[in-house]
């Protein structure tokens, strides 16, 4: 009965509510109003004058008041914010934020209890709460987020299903690994757990032969609270969740617990009438703050990683050394070693390697086990990460030896405890000048900003799936084209890509097969973004694989200023650029099942320039020649099924 209620209290406001006040970007395209229903709160999003979200619930329960209801709008104070920051290690390195913040009080019996802050920027809506003491309580535990999302009808969705608890291998369930489903309907949920935030919608538009596009998810997360997710309540409305009870092997609350007055994270809506919006949103950025200074200047770049290819056995001393020297000869700054490190090679050895590839010009990032009781994943070192006091330890040693940073994998859900754990190790890793990648683990929510030592997460079906399975190698491209609008459009993504051999097997003969090209190969290299890239490359390629191939890789960035949607749609095609410098490159990969054929205008391109463009024939065959565009800017491009093409000045940095 109680989910009916809620429902006939979104249908009646649909009908009967007025907005309270409102509140417009700076440029006026999107206009959020607030408004009550009969003591409820509830909100709307616009843009352009079409509907993005419709009439939404707003509020907080907690064990000291329930704050969904008999509530009373008390007062609203609005002001213009503009902050400009620099960044290197996300999409954009200059970023101008202008927004128009709203915050509005509520009264309930006459007591202030509850702030709703709101963001309003050209391309986003965000909310957070503020709750106040009562009496003379001081913290508070959140036992449920009401904020809700009531999407047009019409809506489809190109959502990520939540994992169960204590699944998957090892039981290391849910990290954020599965996958997509483009154009779906809405009404489900996932399977049964609701869906891993980001998560993107298609809105029916005024037009026929447009869309509208909504972009769902959170910033701001850090120890003081949990991370959340997506669930459908029905048909088009959703709510935000907290974690699931088994998560952790069920250690700790799924509660998150706040000192009063305290504030939730940053819900975040990014809209718009084309994808332009979706790629080039730096809003899980723009609205939180470094809780720390950086200790030194972190290096990225380019990396080599050999357990992509070669697996566990790869992990010896001497095909490390072989790794580092592949590492020298593509001009790469690191070496990723991976798991059992400390059985098969040794804290000695590895410092010798250490050594070595400091001669070399090359770091090296070591894999860690981050568990301690939440999953029964075996690979070593273990009982590292979770305590403090060997964690410690153990980054000391790394620091004296000149380890360059750490990947911390196998974590166990988003439950507060756990994203203190996140906290911790990158607290704990700044003070000894040490970058950390995370995998099998939860979604980054603005923490490039945040630690300024993160470097990125994986968070996705990553490559190793493409080594474990031929299904993920024939679903590639499909992933490819999804990425760059949902998972990546947040925050850094380790995806360990751009693979050369055709199979994925140290003789480069046997194993999985992959079924997209070179050119496909170096495409990922530019649509996926990290500041640090460990690509699946191996020293075979200096030999077996296309010269042109290896020249790109060698040069290809790892940190951008700027990022530019053309064009594309989720699950069939992406087309972007990227600026590193005063060069541009434009990258593009199609996964529909015919060749596609399009002329795109390069406006960062200056009209009859010669430009390289790397492109497939109908077998996959790649090539590089240069062409020069016309008056208009103009190129047109062939991409076939699993290809891919790349469009770059003649000099690449």
């Amino acid at each position: 009965m109680k989910r009916i209620s809620v429902l006939l209290w979104v249908f009646a406001s649909v009908i009967c509510a007025w907005a309270d006040f409102s509140a417009q970007s700076p440029d006026g395209r999107i206009k959020l109003e607030v408004g009550m229903n009969d003591g409820k709160p509830f909100y709307r999003v616009t843009y352009d004058g079409q509907a993005m979200l419709a009439d939404s619930p707003l509020g907080v329960v907690t064990n000291v008041g329930d704050f969904t209801h008999d509530l009373e709008l008390s007062e609203v104070s609005q002001n213009d914010l503009h902050e400009q920051y620099q960044m290197r290690n996300i999409k954009q390195s200059q970023v101008n934020y202008e927004a128009r913040e709203a915050v509005a009080q509520f009264n309930q019996k006459g007591r202030h209890v509850l702030d709703v802050i709101f963001r309003v920027s050209n391309r986003d809506v965000a909310f957070r709460y503020r709750i106040y003491p009562r009496r003379d309580t001081r913290v508070c535990v959140v036992k449920e987020e009401k904020s809700g999302f009531v999407l047009p009808d019409g809506t489809t969705t190109f959502l990520c299903p939540q994992s169960k608890p204590m699944g998957g291998f090892a039981r290391t369930s849910p990290s954020y690994e599965t996958s997509y489903t483009p154009d779906d309907a809405t009404g489900k949920n996932g399977w049964g757990e609701g869906y891993s935030f980001p998560c993107l919608f298609r809105v029916p538009s005024a037009s026929p032969s447009s869309n509208n596009w909504v972009l769902i998810s959170e910033t701001g997360v850090d120890g003081n609270y949990c991370a959340s997710r997506l669930l459908n309540v029905k048909d088009s409305y959703y709510q935000i969740g907290f974690p699931q009870q088994g998560e952790c092997n069920g250690i700790g609350s799924v509660t998150p617990a706040l000192a009063l007055p305290g504030e939730t994270p940053w819900r975040t809506i990014t809209v718009g009438s084309t994808l332009a919006n979706i790629v080039e949103t730096t809003v899980p950025f723009d609205l939180v703050r470094p809780k720390y200074e950086a200790s030194q200047e972190y290096i990225y770049g380019k990396g080599s990683w050999s357990w992509i290819i070669g697996m566990d056995a790869s992990c010896n001393f001497d095909e490390q050394r072989r790794y580092i020297d592949f590492s020298a000869a593509m001009g790469y700054q690191s070496v990723l070693i991976d798991a059992f490190w400390d059985r098969q090679i040794g804290y000695e050895r590895i410092a010798e390697l250490a050594r070595y590839g400091k001669e070399k010009g090359v770091g090296l990032f070591l894999w860690y086990n981050s568990n301690g009781s939440w999953n029964d994943a075996p690979q070593t070192p273990i009982g590292k990460m979770n305590n403090a006091i060997e964690r410690r330890r153990e980054m000391r040693w790394m620091q004296q030896m000149g380890i360059r940073g750490i990947k911390v994998d196998f974590f166990g859900g988003d439950k507060q405890n756990m994203m203190q754990l996140y906290e911790d190790i990158l607290a704990d890793a700044n003070e000894f000048g040490l970058l950390v990648i995370f995998h099998g683990c939860t979604l980054p929510r603005g923490w490039e900003r945040m630690y300024p030592n993160y470097a990125a997460s994986e968070a996705v079906l990553a490559s190793e799936n493409l080594h474990f399975s031929q299904g993920s190698c024939d679903a590639e491209a499909l992933n490819a084209t999804l990425h760059p609008f949902i998972r990546n459009t947040v925050g850094a993504m380790d995806f360990g890509g751009s693979a050369l051999n055709k199979f994925y097997s140290a003789d480069n003969q046997r194993g999985t097969r992959r079924r997209t090209s070179d050119v496909f190969a170096l495409a990922t290299a530019v649509l996926f973004q990290s500041p640090v890239q460990h690509f699946a490359l191996a020293p075979n390629n200096l030999t077996d694989a296309p010269s042109w191939a290896i020249d790109f890789m060698k040069k290809v960035p790892t940190t951008w200023d700027e990022v530019k949607f053309i064009d594309g749609y989720p699950g069939k095609y992406v087309i972007l650029a990227r600026r590193c410098g005063d060069k541009w490159i434009v990258a593009g990969v199609n996964a529909d099942s015919k060749p596609m054929k399009k002329s795109i205008t390069l406006p960062m391109f200056a009209a009859k320039s010669v430009v390289s463009v790397y492109s497939d024939d109908a077998q996959l065959n790649g090539s590089v020649k240069e062409i020069k565009l016309n008056k208009q800017q103009q190129i047109t491009v062939n991409i076939p099924t699993n290809g891919g093409v790349v469009i770059c000045s003649a000099a690449l940095p």
